[in-house]
């Protein structure tokens, strides 16, 4: 049995072990997460490197692409420095192949008209792939990447705007500490709604789980929600508050979404390939291979 781990800098509590086959083949999937510590969490890389198939790196990203050019952020060169054997992912491969043809097939149901949605896209340039598509199947997109990842109340409402954006603040964002900018450890537990009428404006709620659920309004009726890496817990959270249907890109595993960053990782194990060889064909012809599509649960 192949072994893919996940080393988070999130939260403990979301720790998630599964046992399954792809493809004829036996793998154990875990997520580790070591609550916001950077030591720890090179530490566990580092005693595992060589013991795994694949590393997936949860809680940070290593890149972030803005408009064709990418920046890499500076505390994950860290983890992944680490990892002198395993090859280590951050997901950011099916950011842009995965999650673009999620929402390709979404536009394309009978379900959901996506055309003239209104979209809260909480971070865009973390998912530029998504961010691109919704814009392509006609959506009305706002970006809330001034307002919920540097607090500067500024709704961006293009695409254009968003890439200008992204090409003023990268450089400058990639370099700071990474708990400036992202919930871990125990943050991704709390819950500070902030600037709400963004929320209750959308129709659609889109993006990174943590980055939603961290500004989560007390009430969210009927809403749709786009995202990945949710638990039991966090789906009974969105029932509760009134969310109507809940996309996952990511396939449910016995009780819950992991993150791209494992998806990934099992991929590049199954491909056997080294990490600069594997081209966006290579995901997507495996993808179809394994019959990964989107998971559509109705809430209420």
């Amino acid at each position: 049995m192949r072994r893919i781990v996940s080393v988070s800098l999130g939260s403990s509590k979301r720790n998630h072990k599964v046992e399954t086959e792809f493809l004829g083949e036996k793998f154990s999937i875990e997520r580790i997460g070591t609550d916001g510590d950077m030591d720890r969490a090179i530490a566990l890389i580092k005693e595992l490197d060589g013991k795994v198939a694949a590393f997936g790196m949860g809680g940070i990203d290593l890149y972030i692409y803005v408009a064709g050019k990418r920046y890499v952020i500076r505390d994950a060169k860290k983890l992944i420095a680490a990892a002198r054997i395993t090859p280590m992912v951050d997901g950011s491969g099916l950011k842009n192949t995965l999650e673009r043809r999620c929402i390709q097939q979404l536009a394309a149901s009978d379900w959901l008209q996506l055309k003239g949605k209104k979209v809260l896209m909480v971070c865009g340039v973390d998912r530029f792939g998504m961010a691109e598509a919704l814009v392509e199947a006609g959506c009305d997109v706002v970006f809330g990447d001034l307002i919920y990842t540097v607090g500067i109340p500024i709704p961006l409402r293009s695409l254009d705007a968003l890439r200008r954006v992204g090409k003023m603040f990268a450089p400058i964002i990639v370099n700071l500490p990474f708990k400036m900018l992202y919930p871990t450890g125990k943050e991704q537990e709390v819950i500070i709604p902030k600037h709400s009428k963004y929320y209750y404006e959308a129709d659609i709620i889109a993006g990174d789980f943590n980055y939603i659920k961290r500004y989560l309004p007390p009430r969210l009726e009927g809403k749709i929600i786009i995202t990945n890496t949710t638990t039991q817990e966090d789906v009974e959270l969105l029932r509760e508050r009134g969310v109507s249907i809940l996309v996952t890109t990511t396939p449910e595993m016995q009780g819950r979404s992991f993150g791209t960053n494992v998806l990934e990782a099992l991929l590049v194990a199954i491909l056997g390939k080294p990490l600069d060889t594997i081209r966006p064909e290579d995901y997507l012809r495996l993808l179809d291979e394994l019959d990964i599509k989107p998971t559509v649960t109705r809430l209420t």
